[in-house]
């Protein structure tokens, strides 16, 4: 899978020629230009996908800050759009704000193109978000595909009529429907005779509607046009009962989709209704292991390919939504739907228990690819799953790959349905509060943490109180309370090493006690821990947890004075959280390495690196974290005291012995630590001058994430003037 990363844009390949239309597209970015919302309206297959992806072409050097489609076919909640739209911007899910929020502020000062595909079954969800979002942001546009309009104040809505057809007694003309039907019709069979009279009368019959078109021309390989043409006669002539009158348009499409389905075998029809439930994409092995039984011996995948119900990219498949319903509701008529659904739940089950039995291991990043691939499948998994099984063995999606709002949804949906004490729900309460710490929440992670190590401590499981109690002390890691952090973190390494020393938990809790202790004044205890915890990581050949590790190595280092091994193990840290698509983590490494700089005198660089930190922070839609966030404090910070803030208990670990807080608590808190950002921010300006600090801070604002990353690796390419910056990514 290609990395997920903040682009400039993601406009799909066109795959064949776009006939006609001309006047459409013009229109269209004459609209955009007016308004801030344009929704392209019209029957199924009349072609609006294909008009806002072309759309999105033609405009993309219009908009600086890119073009970006998004494919909600596959969305059923309308609670998530706002996610949808999070991941394909590149904006990783770790803000305890609302998402409507975070996508406002994000393109608020944006000069970008949105391109909602599909919006129909989703449309009140859609129009509630947009109306959030274009109010704040006055040079965002939004290109929406829909049969019906969103609604909102200031929205232009184009209706796309089909192609125009011969009239009667024309002949084939030069109409639009005729030339797309003779182009598909030669690139099938080049050598072709055509009938002009019989490619007018198919034509005609279709209503000028492309995708019908499109999917009778493939009969050609086996009919001839007037053959064709008959064949769609009779068809419209039983359906309107002898009548000459015309049909509706819709039903024109379904019945040309109806054909196709007749031209297939049954064993093509029977795979071609099971392939329905599956969202997006899908390859050979995810179709037979869902669809496969002893009524479906043969798979016709290629066979489907060839009459256009599958669309192929190298080994993947996928069906157009118009082509899926249809699917699906043949699948409800042969009485399959639940089971297949089960079926697709199941199989995507057994790959996440696989995928959270391997994470802490040396396939962490073709499971991380594999996740981000499979989204969509897990999310249509996930509705139908009224358990904790999937969502709880899909905590490493949530919480390490940036997935965290869908995560807490699924998470709190199944706690709420199932209130009743279990070792499932103890895992999904530790797993939700880890989650909750991911976007800041610290008061909901503690009372989940909480939770789960009660209902744990009852249980005898000592692996999920070890959880618990290391999410409990990065809460308190976070909210400044340093000592209880610590002797949490201990613990719950010392349970990990009793009764789980494989569990993942042991390298995250040993990387919170070395945070601790830095935090305390003791950055050489944080070194030897985190020396182990590498070790341990490295045994496994385990990247994700060994990340963390780098990046307090990184700020224990600093501590110590010790600036080179402070930038390597910042950069370490990079390359991972980059590669894993952490927003969030890879822009805490840039502040660190611009705090590197800073030890270094070197202005220049750590201004650079406060620009491309600044829009990581944006892209991830968590604010940049305040001193209190930060934990491992420089050899000669003044100790200082924060308030206290107070935290909800229970019996047992999580409550015993004194909690630090007030003047008297004698700990170093988190002001004045090294990698605090005004801290940064004022002595980089001093080293090199306003004028150099905010033309390198913008370049790095402005400048593609991937390439400020590349250029952070080279020691002075971040001072090359950047390539154009915005443009096209295809």
């Amino acid at each position: 899978m290609a990395e997920t990363r903040m682009r400039r844009g993601n406009i799909p390949a066109e795959t064949s020629s776009l006939v006609g239309r001309c006047e459409e597209l013009d229109e269209i970015a004459l609209l955009i230009g007016r308004s801030p919302l344009v929704t392209l309206t019209g029957v199924a297959g009349v072609g609006k996908t294909r008009l806002a992806v072309r759309t999105a072409d033609r405009l993309h050097d219009s908009f600086p800050d890119g073009v970006w489609v998004v494919e909600l076919s596959a969305e059923q909640n309308g609670d998530l759009i706002g996610h949808d739209i999070a991941a394909v911007l590149g904006l990783r899910e770790q803000s305890v704000r609302p998402q409507a929020e975070v996508l406002a502020d994000f393109v608020a000062d944006k000069r970008l193109l949105l391109v909602l595909d599909t919006c129909d079954h989703l449309a009140e969800a859609c129009a509630a978000l947009l109306r959030r979002m274009l109010a704040e942001a006055p040079h965002a546009r939004v290109l929406a595909t829909s049969r019906r309009p969103l609604g909102l104040p200031g929205e232009r809505v184009l209706p796309i009529e089909p192609l125009a057809v011969p009239e009667p007694g024309d002949g084939a003309g030069g109409t639009d429907a005729v030339r797309l039907f003779t182009e598909r019709a030669h690139a099938l069979v080049p050598d072709l005779t055509l009938d002009p009279a019989a490619v007018a009368q198919v034509c005609r019959l279709l209503d000028g509607i492309p995708l019908a078109i499109e999917l009778a021309a493939r009969r050609l390989r086996a009919l001839s046009v007037q053959q064709i043409a008959e064949r769609l006669d009779d068809r419209f002539t039983l359906l309107v009962g002898g009548s000459r009158t015309p049909l509706g348009r819709h039903q024109t499409m379904r019945t040309a989709v109806g054909w196709s389905h007749e031209l297939c075998t049954a064993q093509e029809r029977l795979l071609w209704a099971r392939l329905s439930v599956f969202a997006g994409w899908f390859d050979a092995d995810d179709a037979r292991a869902v669809c496969a039984d002893e009524r479906l011996n043969a798979f016709p995948l290629s066979k489907l390919v060839d009459k256009s119900i599958l669309i192929t990219d190298g080994s993947r498949y996928r069906m157009l939504d118009t082509i899926r319903d249809y699917g699906g509701e043949w699948l409800r008529r042969l009485g399959e739907e639940e089971t297949l659904a089960g079926r697709h739940r199941d199989h995507y089950l057994a790959q996440a228990r696989r995928a959270e039995a391997e994470w802490y291991g040396p396939h962490q990043l073709r499971w991380a690819d594999w996740a981000h691939r499979e989204l969509p499948n897990l999310k249509v998994a996930l509705d139908h799953d009224d358990g904790f099984d999937l969502v709880t063995a899909l905590w490493f999606v949530w919480c390490c790959l940036g997935q965290v709002r869908q995560g807490r949804h699924y998470l709190d949906r199944a706690l709420r349905r199932h209130p009743r004490p279990s070792p499932a729900r103890t895992k999904a309460l530790w797993v939700d509060a880890w989650a909750a710490l991911s976007v800041g929440d610290t008061l909901a992670a503690r009372e989940r943490a909480a939770e789960a190590y009660a209902a744990a401590t009852i249980e005898g499981d000592l692996a999920a109180a070890a959880c618990a109690l290391q999410n409990a002390a990065a809460a308190d890691l976070v909210r400044g309370e340093f000592d209880e952090a610590e002797r949490l973190a201990a613990e719950s390494a010392e349970l990990f090493r009793r009764a789980a020393p494989g569990h993942i938990g042991l390298a995250v809790a040993e990387v919170t006690l070395a945070l601790a202790a830095g935090a305390r004044g003791e950055p050489d205890r944080a070194v030897e821990v985190l020396t182990r915890q590498a070790a341990r990581c490295a045994e496994r050949g385990e990247l994700w947890a060994r990340s963390h590790g780098d990046h307090a190595r990184s700020l224990a280092e600093l501590g110590r004075g010790e600036f080179d091994a402070a930038e390597v193990y910042a950069r370490a840290a990079l390359d991972v959280k980059w590669r894993l698509g952490d927003a969030m983590g890879s822009a805490m490494a840039m502040d660190q390495l611009a705090a590197t700089a800073v030890e270094r005198d070197d202005g220049r660089r750590a201004a650079f690196l406060l620009g491309a930190g600044q829009r990581m922070w944006t892209a991830s839609g968590s604010p940049r974290p305040g001193p209190r966030e930060t934990v491992v404090p420089r050899a000669d910070a003044p100790r200082a005291d924060a308030p206290r803030v107070d935290a909800p208990r229970v019996e047992g670990s999580l409550t015993r012995g004194p909690r630090v807080g007030g003047s008297d608590a004698g700990g170093p808190r988190a002001e004045g630590l090294a990698a605090s950002r005004e801290r940064t921010e004022e002595q980089a300006r001093a080293l090199a001058g306003d004028a150099v600090y905010d033309r390198l801070f913008h370049r790095g604002l402005v400048m593609d994430p991937g390439e400020a990353v590349a250029r952070i690796r080279d020691a002075g390419g971040f001072d090359r003037p950047a390539r154009r910056p915005y443009g096209h990514t295809r």
